[in-house]
């Protein structure tokens, strides 16, 4: 009797191991899955487009002998006291009790080192991070943590956070071990009970209460304070128009790569949009309203190299802000704490359980002996060195295509490798002219 060979067995392209494991991990605890960090899911991004640098049809720039400026100014339209940073790339907010008073610090020494700004994150403001920064936005969250009319005074910008990237439509987490005596005290919370970050600001429904919150901001700091508000990227063009409407002098649109210190996993994975399908919907709500380029426009969420940087600036956008990229560049992740990584259960740089606090490299953990682990001093002097390297990246892309200053791309410097970047970033397929979905609009 002939034997045929056996089948090799088959995972199904729905329930595979990883998608099976969820769902006995979930029939035994009957919770959902918490973590932070961002999405895990393959999506467009900045790798599939490319720049068309010069040759023949366009006039290159000496990289040695001619300038390519990087400078950027933020909060012109109302703000007394506008923002204005050397490179583009700006520090996107991390709060305290996420991460660590050392990490804090080493946000605003390498950011002021960079010649840029940092930002507080929930929770308030630490002296650690307002005094190592020169420039430090000061974030005001439907939370209220930590929120004090004194410390709006003392930041040189406010933002107003009306939604997030990894989780538009919904409130972050911070766990009990993570609330120390400091954190508490800060957040005007109980010790070590686990606090969940409402969704939406308890004072307004819509964007008229946005106009009013706005211009009590504005009064509070007598003008002098740019004011930004930030939205999560799930319908880019409506929001950007009604902050722009209501009073904004930047705007800060976050995609679903952004991180979050801790939320639902169905959160981070399933709501949201990629920032390559925000950015170009953003730019036209503002240039229908005459605003590109007076109200600016930062964006982030998976933002890792200058190219990034480059492209982000191509399509329209203002400036940057970097998060998990920064986290990383401190020391996060890395593999010289493996060994301690697994016995967490996971590896270096696939640790996402910031809200267990256990952290091996001190970063995102309040338990004292861990942040001991962690120099603020060489986490600052990294940071500084990285956001140089990423400048430095844009720089060379931008003299390539021809652009004394970084602000000069333009989409016409850009082409996509595939279908649906071209049409999410509205720039054409490479070889062709053919921009997808441009004949029907977005």
């Amino acid at each position: 009797m002939t034997e045929f060979p056996k089948t090799p067995p088959r995972f199904s392209a729905t329930f595979t191991p990883a998608i099976n494991a969820e769902i006995r991990r979930a029939a035994a605890s009957g919770i959902y899955d918490i973590r932070g960090g961002g999405t895990k899911r393959h999506l467009p991004h900045f790798d599939d487009l490319l720049f068309l640098g010069a040759s023949i049809s366009r006039y290159p720039l000496e990289g040695y002998r001619e300038k390519c400026a990087t400078d950027v100014w933020l909060g012109t339209r109302f703000a007394k006291k506008p923002i204005h940073l050397d490179i583009p790339i700006t520090i996107a907010g991390m709060s305290f009790g996420a991460l660590s008073g050392p990490a804090k610090e080493a946000l605003g020494r390498g950011a002021t080192a960079a010649g840029t700004s940092t930002t507080t994150g929930d929770g308030g403001m630490t002296e650690e991070e307002r005094g190592h920064s020169k420039t430090l936005v000061y974030q005001y969250l439907p939370s209220r943590y930590g929120m004090n009319p004194d410390d709006l005074r003392r930041a040189d910008a406010i933002e107003v956070v009306v939604g997030q990237g990894a989780k538009p439509g919904g409130g972050g987490m911070l766990l009990g071990q993570k609330i120390s005596d400091r954190v508490a005290n800060m957040r005007n919370l109980p010790k070590g009970i686990d606090q969940r970050s409402a969704c939406r600001h308890p004072d307004w429904t819509g964007p008229d209460d946005l106009e009013i919150k706005i211009m009590e901001i504005r009064e509070i700091t007598d003008w002098e304070k740019p004011i930004y508000v930030k939205v999560g990227g799930a319908r880019p063009y409506y929001d950007t128009a009604l902050a722009v409407k209501a009073g904004a002098d930047v705007v800060v649109l976050d995609g679903m790569q952004g991180g979050t210190a801790a939320t639902q996993d169905v959160f981070i994975e399933h709501v949201g949009m990629p920032i390559l399908a925000c950015i170009p919907q953003a730019v036209k709500a503002l240039q229908d309203l005459g605003m590109h380029r007076k109200v600016q426009l930062i964006v982030s969420g998976g933002i890792r190299t200058g190219a990034d940087v480059a492209k982000a600036l191509a399509l329209g956008a203002d400036a940057v802000a970097i998060g998990t990229a920064a986290l990383i560049a401190l020391g996060d992740n890395d593999p010289i704490w493996e060994e301690e990584y697994q016995k967490l259960g996971t590896t270096a740089d696939a640790y996402d359980d910031w809200h267990e606090g256990r952290d091996p490299a001190g970063i995102t953990t309040q338990d004292p002996e861990l942040s001991k682990r962690f120099d603020p001093v060489l986490g600052g002097r990294r940071l500084k060195n990285y956001l140089k390297v990423m400048t430095l990246e844009a720089q060379t892309i931008a003299r390539a295509c021809g652009k004394n200053h970084l602000h000069n791309l333009e989409p016409e410097d850009l082409c996509s490798l595939t279908i649906e970047a071209a049409a999410m970033a509205g720039v054409p397929l490479a070889g062709t002219n053919w921009i997808p979905g441009r004949n029907g609009g977005f």
